[in-house]
């Protein structure tokens, strides 16, 4: 069995994307914008960028900007920790849950950049731009999200 490929980026001139950021963890969060910045500059796309307190409240910010449809697409940034208690689960279970909720019934295209890990360490490998790149993922696949909603809709917005 082959392996999957890789996503790679989608050219796509003046879409409009929107990251929504979590910087509780602010290493993390700031390569995470990085590895965004540099795959939206690739794809020719646009970037606005909003801050929220957490991950839990990245879906509602969304939520909130897809109403007003001045974004082809959305990625969702930010990190979650495992600490010692239930809190964890939570966050990364209902973040997860409200972006698919988003992107399931409302049609709504989003890169999902919310890294859920154990460590530090692993936020930082899948953080940084020369590692893991998570944040530029999220940008390409918000992209192809985009780019597969439109040609469902024939080509508009």
């Amino acid at each position: 069995m082959r392996d999957a490929p890789k996503s790679t980026a989608v050219k796509l001139p003046g879409a409009r994307l929107l990251l929504v950021v979590a910087p509780y963890y602010r290493a993390i969060a700031d390569m995470l914008q990085r590895g965004a910045e540099a795959a939206a500059t690739d794809a020719e796309a646009l970037l606005d960028r909003v801050f929220v307190p957490g991950a839990f409240e990245i879906p509602a910010a969304i939520a909130h900007a897809a109403r007003k449809k001045s974004y082809d697409g959305f990625v969702a940034l930010g990190c979650v920790v495992r600490g010692e208690t239930s809190h964890y689960d939570y966050v990364c279970g209902e973040s997860a849950r409200g972006l698919m909720d988003l992107s399931t019934r409302e049609g709504v295209a989003i890169g999902y950049g919310i890294l859920t890990v154990e460590t530090i360490e692993q936020a930082e490998a899948r953080a940084d731009p020369a590692r893991g790149d998570k944040g530029g993922e999220a940008v390409k696949a918000a992209l192809s999200m985009v780019a597969l909603k439109r040609r469902f809709a024939g080509g508009s917005r």
